[in-house]
């Protein structure tokens, strides 16, 4: 059955909303040839809005073959080039003649080795010939606009959790090749593919793209602002409707509030709602399905505290309350974060932990709202607004 509120897997069509300048934005990206790059907290609809900007491409008449791929459990750069060339191999052909045609012609001076006879298993096609090196990278990261002039449509290549590059051996020289090609690209490739690099980890992918720079002006960043309250409230509201129940708009106006319009918050909140209750929806409905929704991430949240020093904790509990000159002996104090050296560390700790977002301005923002509900009323039993 298809819910009224999902939030279990990216959504096109219909459920899709709120996002049209982004996705536009997106689509105009690619057909100009761009690389894009989308990084934002998780859950917050990068995916969905790759798979509307695809949706609205093809619709519109553009001739293209997605080539989809997550770094999630890659830690070596010859597991990225191979799962990157793998990806991109497997979209060569439609039988399994043409993918050993196109791997013969396309890997013959590589160090990848092709296996005929396991055609169609992800991955496991293709192995390594020797010890592969930066000519065997820059191969993988060259393959998708060699199969795209090969077979006359482009490829878009969509990588995701790019910032897990890092964790490879070497992360900046992945990089800094992959820059180069986009610079250096020969004339007869150029229009045959385009990256396309998603991230969840908001500080890794700024670290990359942001503070480096790789890839400056070589990969334009699509921000995903909230979504505007009144379409999200006109959405939810449609949602109750739809199965015969009715909810004061003022109460999803406080619900857009707490979950600082995160769409995949407020609909599996409204999806607990709709399982909770008939006809028009109370208040206390709403508290019992934030609390419902609390416990299913609690523990999450106990690791990520329990994972913090003493203190990153009072680093926290100092932005909790809203202050901004952290480095103030008033502040140090108060907190006891040591030192203004240390508060330097402390915040490097909780980005790269994912906690924390600093801004140009060095104003910190929480990435999860609901972690921040969580910690306020359950862990530090601050009063809230």
């Amino acid at each position: 059955m298809d819910s009224n509120f999902p939030y279990n897997k990216p959504v096109t069509g219909r459920h899709f909303f709120g996002r049209e300048p982004e996705v536009r934005a997106f689509a105009n990206l690619l057909s100009q040839g761009e690389n894009v790059v989308i990084y934002e907290p998780p859950k917050t609809g990068r995916k969905s809005l790759v798979q509307q900007g695809f949706y609205n491409m093809k619709m519109a008449g553009t001739r293209f073959e997605p080539v989809h791929l997550s770094l999630l459990n890659v830690r070596t750069l010859s597991d990225f080039a191979m799962r990157l060339a793998s990806s991109a191999l497997l979209t060569a052909g439609n039988s399994p003649e043409d993918y050993s045609q196109a791997a013969r012609e396309l890997l013959a001076d590589t160090h990848f080795r092709f296996d005929e006879s396991r055609y169609g298993s992800f991955g496991d096609a293709l192995s390594w010939d020797g010890t592969p090196d930066e000519g065997d990278l820059r191969a993988a990261y060259l393959l998708p606009y060699r199969v795209g002039r090969r077979t006359g449509v482009r490829r878009i290549v969509v990588i995701d959790e790019f910032q897990n590059i890092m964790l490879t051996e070497d992360g900046d020289r992945a990089c800094q090749l992959l820059e180069k090609l986009f610079k250096t690209l020969p004339a007869e490739y150029v229009g045959c593919a385009n990256y396309v690099f998603l991230g969840s980890q908001v500080n890794a992918m700024h670290e990359i793209f942001g503070i480096k720079r790789w890839f400056w002006r070589k990969a334009e960043r699509i921000a995903l602002p909230p979504i505007d309250t009144k379409e999200i409230i006109e959405h939810s509201v449609r949602g109750f409707l739809a199965t015969g129940k009715v909810i004061d708009r003022d109460l999803l106006l406080g619900v857009c509030r707490l979950f600082r319009g995160n769409i995949w918050y407020i609909n599996h909140f409204c999806a607990i709602c709709d399982a909770l209750s008939r006809g028009y929806i109370m208040e206390q409905t709403l508290t019992e399905a934030l609390n419902s929704l609390v416990s299913i991430h609690e523990a999450r949240f106990v690791a990520i505290m329990n994972d913090l020093t003493t203190f990153q904790v009072g680093l926290l509990r100092a932005i909790l309350d809203g202050n901004k000159r952290f480095s103030s002996a008033v502040i140090i104090r108060r907190y006891d974060l040591n030192s203004s050296a240390n508060v330097r560390r402390l915040k490097d700790a909780l980005a790269k932990k994912e906690i924390v977002f600093f801004d140009e301005e060095e104003n910190p923002v929480l990435l999860d709202p609901l972690f921040e509900y969580w910690v306020r009323k359950y862990y530090f039993n601050m009063p809230l607004e």
